[in-house]
């Protein structure tokens, strides 16, 4: 079942990349759909001397490595730093890492990238790039439904959706708070929806139907996306504060997930391999009851 305000008015608005997990995005006009959510999408991870992943929440500095993705290489740039650059067809020596309980397949970037991180957030770290060969990982069925999902270093589902219109209501309620507005990029989504008319309305949408130029891309929304301390990180600063997540726990505290702030919608991919989504795309929406 449609509507007008899930329907035709939809578009892409925006669309993100996160090639190394937890450092900085990259907005694309342009990203290619693959197994595991958008090509290059936490495709490489920082990992301790144990092979267990680093995020922002304990290291905020992260979010200030800032990437470039070019035709053969990703180049990665921080305050401080010289450039780092990583051939997109290349990688070392075979190791396992491990992302929240799952141990995977990965492939170790070498000294190099090893010393760049080390060096930049001042502890013993290793960048590591998934096995694309080896998709082992698999988001929660209990929420993905009959869609395999297969995942590489995202925390849970291969896409995550937020729309301007819950941005937008955010921003309307820090300011008038007497805070400073936020960018989106807090909340690291890969899809940005335009068109709906209510905030938070991707709360109530099943699934997407998204035109590209090779064909109809079909998407499910799965699990709320419930909000660690990453939001509160500015991802141009690094400075940490509360203003976020203490204004969404005023609203958006979801029963649903035992009463976690939620914002945003994992998404899993019905189908649509290989296809390019645009920014600008018309967007097809189902509601879910």
């Amino acid at each position: 079942m449609t509507t007008d305000a899930a329907s035709d008015a939809l578009l892409l608005s925006s669309l993100y990349l996160h090639p190394i997990k937890s450092c900085g995005a990259i907005a694309v006009e342009e990203a290619v759909l693959i197994e595991t959510g958008f090509e290059y999408d936490r495709a490489w991870m920082v990992v301790d001397t144990e092979g267990v992943f680093v995020s922002q929440r304990e290291l905020p500095r992260m979010a200030l490595a800032k990437p470039t993705l070019r035709s053969s290489d990703l180049v990665l740039r921080a305050p401080g730093m010289l450039a780092l650059h990583l051939l997109l067809d290349t990688v070392e020596a075979p190791c396992q890492v491990r992302v929240w309980n799952d141990t995977v397949a990965a492939f170790d970037m070498g000294d190099l990238a090893a010393q760049w991180f080390s060096d930049f957030l001042g502890r013993p770290l290793r960048l590591a790039r998934f096995d694309p060969e080896r998709l082992l990982r698999r988001a929660d069925a209990a929420w993905a439904g009959v869609a395999e999902a297969p995942t590489a270093f995202v925390d849970q589902f291969p896409l995550m959706v937020v729309s301007t219109a819950s941005l937008a209501e955010l921003n309307r309620r820090l300011i008038q708070a007497g805070h400073d507005a936020v960018t989106m990029r807090r909340f690291r989504p890969n899809i940005v929806l335009d068109g709906l008319t209510e905030p938070n309305g991707e709360d109530f949408l099943d699934e997407l139907t998204i035109d590209s130029p090779d064909g109809p891309v079909h998407l499910k929304l799965t699990r709320p996306c419930t909000r660690c301390s990453i939001p509160d990180i500015d991802p141009d600063s690094a400075a940490v504060d509360h203003r976020v997540n203490d204004m969404l726990s005023l609203y958006r505290a979801d029963a649903r997930m035992g009463g976690a702030l939620t914002f945003g919608r994992h998404a899993v991919v019905l189908a649509g391999i290989e296809h390019r989504l645009r920014v600008g795309a018309s967007v097809r929406a189902t509601l879910d009851f």
